[in-house]
């Protein structure tokens, strides 16, 4: 008699944890991105007590771009993750095309705010030069991607909003990288410095990853 190997002992296979992580995925970016958006709305109430407090008078001096900053990043990393679910770019295209034009709009507004609120950022040069270079990376991938679409280049289109949207969620892996790293006792400056470059470079790793996999 041959004898049954138990279910707990079987070793998941290469592809089972490739789609359990991506049913992670599916559930853990949108739902990072909602939060991260909720608690960025915050900043519309226009009270001083919320901005981060080391940035209250830079921020209060700059509150318009400080605004279209967080306002265009609250909007697109909500709107973001419903542009690449199939099902609904199968059965509403339509739906599918206007929240991607505001997601551009959005994803425009956050860059070009960025681009004028992070020169005045907390330890420079080296963290608001990495954040700079955020912005400048979200105007170029999102423009791309609008380019493909408009002239019907659908793979090469979806390719540059996937990236688009993979620095649109350093908001969350910034914050993620302050959380983890504050405790450890490391200077702020480091941890914050060092943040606003890794967040946004092992964003971008994972989606070249994605990328090539899916090729």
């Amino acid at each position: 008699m041959t004898p049954h190997r138990p279910a707990a002992l079987e070793v998941p296979t290469p592809a089972r944890r490739s789609g359990a992580l991506r049913r992670t995925g599916r559930i853990a970016v949108p739902t990072l991105a909602l939060l991260i958006a909720a608690v960025s709305a915050r900043y519309f109430t226009l009270d001083p007590d919320t901005f981060l407090e080391e940035q209250r008078a830079v921020y209060l001096a700059h509150l318009a771009p400080l605004l279209l900053h967080i306002g265009g990043g609250v909007v697109a990393l909500s709107l973001g993750p419903l542009q690449f679910l199939s099902g609904l770019r199968a059965r509403r295209p339509a739906l599918h095309r206007w929240t991607g034009r505001v997601y551009v709009l959005a994803a425009a507004a956050m860059g070009l705010g960025g681009l004028l609120v992070a020169p005045h950022g907390l330890y420079p040069p080296v963290a608001p030069l990495g954040f700079v270079l955020l912005a400048v990376l979200t105007l170029t991938t999102t423009a791309l991607g609008l380019h493909h679409a408009r002239h019907g280049r659908i793979p090469a289109h979806r390719r540059w909003m996937l990236r688009s949207y993979a620095l649109m969620f350093t908001a969350v892996t910034f914050r993620l990288w302050l959380v983890l790293l504050t405790p450890t006792g490391l200077p702020a400056a480091l941890v914050y410095a060092s943040g606003a470059w890794i967040s946004w470079i092992i964003n971008l790793a994972v989606a070249e990853r994605l990328l090539r996999r899916a090729r």
